[in-house]
């Protein structure tokens, strides 16, 4: 789960993270009223969940309430396209409202999970402000990492090298290990899956403080930190990925055409990787889970069906745990219910597969039945 910037300041503030003073606003008036409050300048900051707001002309200096309320009308409705929104943007419905600083230097922290070694890792640049992939890809020698023994946490001497190596004043590295550890401590806390502070700044005064703040959670989680899960904004989400979820399903959008419903996140992938290899584009990830009831297969099947760039389906099912006469009655149910009128193919292999094909075949439907993943996305790519 994603959540706002001013949001991530909210949680990193409750565990002595340095931040900016700053309000969020919903409109015109409360973006004037909060600059008000910081002595009538302010940045004013797009909050959408993508990066990369600033060079899509999402985060404005305003120097007086004038243009505060210049900036606010100007981005509030606004659909901001960014690197990582796609061509489609992202439409902005609320502002983060913050005080100046006066920056004297950029930096990049990061927190992350190292699965090769099981461990979380903390990374850290002097190269802030910049995308960090691209930092990654082109000098990777500016990147420097602290890998965190889970039994004892980050150690202040981990800290002290990182801040160090990347060149923070000698007279503010107490501060900035103070920042670390407060940072470490709600990655952990909070069961984050990213934490990352881009940049990183330090002030003329003297501070060291987060200009900016991403956090993602870890889902699996979510259920200890209801306080987390308030903070989710749905109208950032695909509404499609939204019902899924009510049933769920794990579901993920995506570009081409061709639906595809599948048991199991590895058979999923492998479909769509099928799929692609044939020629074709698929539309969506969806993983009905090991499990799934009649139900949550017909719900799968109508997600499919609303997205209007999906010009035909392509059920592939391994029945283990999940029967292949549960998905076939959902498959019928479905169409029958939607008046399907598109190309449907299905492969069944597994549990009960005998009975599903039967229920398939007496269905009256046009179904056209696949003996393996290679033949039932040859001929979906063919039907599409």
């Amino acid at each position: 789960m994603n959540i706002h910037e001013y949001q991530a300041k909210s949680v990193l503030k409750q565990y002595g993270v340095a931040v900016p003073q700053g309000k969020v606003a919903f409109s015109v008036d409360e973006a004037v009223e909060a600059a008000k409050e910081l002595g009538g300048k302010a940045v004013v900051k797009a909050q959408i969940h993508a990066g990369g707001r600033g060079k899509a002309g999402g985060v404005k200096l305003a120097k007086s309430l004038d243009e505060v309320s210049t900036y606010a009308k100007e981005l509030l409705g606004k659909t901001l396209v960014t690197h990582q929104t796609g061509p489609h943007g992202k439409v902005v419905q609320r502002l983060l409202i913050e005080q100046l600083s006066n920056i004297q230097k950029e930096y990049y922290i990061g927190l992350v999970l190292d699965r090769a070694t099981g461990r979380v890792v903390m990374m850290a640049s002097e190269e802030g402000g910049t995308e960090i992939e691209e930092v990654a890809a082109k000098t990777p020698e500016k990147i420097f990492r602290e890998t965190i023994d889970p039994a004892v946490g980050l150690l202040p001497f981990q800290a002290r090298n990182l801040a160090f190596a990347i060149h923070i004043p000698a007279e503010l590295v107490n501060k900035a290990v103070k920042f670390m550890t407060g940072l470490y401590n709600a990655f952990v806390g909070k069961d984050c899956s990213i934490a990352e502070i881009n940049p990183l700044v330090v002030t003329a005064d003297g501070d060291v403080i987060a200009l900016d703040a991403k956090l993602n959670f870890d889902d699996n989680a979510l259920y200890r930190h209801p306080d987390i899960q308030e903070l989710r904004d749905i109208t950032e989400e695909d509404p499609k990925e939204i019902e899924a979820s009510k049933f769920g399903l794990s579901y993920i959008a995506l570009d081409g055409n061709i639906g595809c419903m599948v048991n199991g996140a590895g058979l999923a992938m492998a479909t769509m990787d099928t799929i692609k290899y044939y020629g074709g584009e698929p539309a969506n990830f969806l993983d009905v889970g090991g499990g799934a009831s009649e139900e949550k297969v017909t719900e799968a099947f109508k997600i499919i069906l609303s997205d209007e760039k999906v010009k035909g389906i392509l059920v592939n099912i391994f029945g283990g745990i999940m029967k292949c006469d549960v998905i076939a009655n959902g498959v019928v149910n479905a169409a029958k219910q939607l008046g399907l009128a598109k190309p449907l193919v299905v492969r069944l292999e597994g549990t009960n597969v005998d009975l599903g094909k039967e229920i398939l075949n007496k269905s009256g439907l046009n179904i056209v039945a696949a003996d393996s993943l290679a033949d039932a996305a040859q001929k979906m790519v063919a039907l599409v």
